[in-house]
């Protein structure tokens, strides 16, 4: 089970983008995710990078968010570079039958339906707020954000031990 790296709401801000998936590769993530409110193609690109070592493009993945207005475009600028688009909701299976499931966090139904699916992670953004939460069975993890937040910051959640970091990352 893979080494997962979790960020949200860039808004826009690519140069920071950047700077946590750098901090997110160093930090050894397999996956990226991105749960909304990405803003710019530009914060795309910065999705596209190698696996260290690797000529390989790491599997990165994103949702949409409620500040996400040219979704079509963005979604057809993604897919020409193999980044795949998850809207409105993303699950990767784990194995054992445990599934981790992403979405932005503006819409309550799909959050409403992960935790009575009891999927194991429920991964969103939307409020620039870093959480590392239980509900029933599955744990809520928040990364916090790449823009208006106090700290910016990123996530990487380890899947195979369970173990969830913070990291923050410096605003360009």
């Amino acid at each position: 089970m893979p080494k997962i790296g979790l960020l949200s709401d860039s808004h826009g801000r690519a140069a920071t983008t950047r700077r946590g998936v750098d901090v997110l590769l160093k930090q050894g993530a397999e996956v990226l995710i991105h749960l909304g409110d990405v803003g710019t193609v530009e914060v795309i690109d910065a999705l596209c990078v190698e696996k260290p070592n690797s000529e390989d493009q790491i599997e990165s993945h994103l949702v949409f968010g409620n500040t996400d207005w040219d979704i079509d475009s963005l979604a057809e600028y993604a897919d020409d570079l193999d980044v795949a688009v998850d809207h409105p909701v993303g699950r990767l299976q784990l194995g054992d039958g445990k599934d981790l499931v992403f979405c932005h966090g503006h819409e309550s139904k799909p959050m409403q339906q992960a935790l009575a699916d009891g999927a194991k992670y429920l991964c969103h953004g939307h409020t620039h707020a870093q959480a590392d939460d239980r509900q029933g069975s599955t744990r809520v993890i928040n990364p916090g954000a790449l823009f208006r937040a106090s700290v910016y910051s990123v996530a990487v959640l380890d899947t195979a031990t369970d173990q969830l970091v913070f990291f923050e990352v410096e605003a360009v």
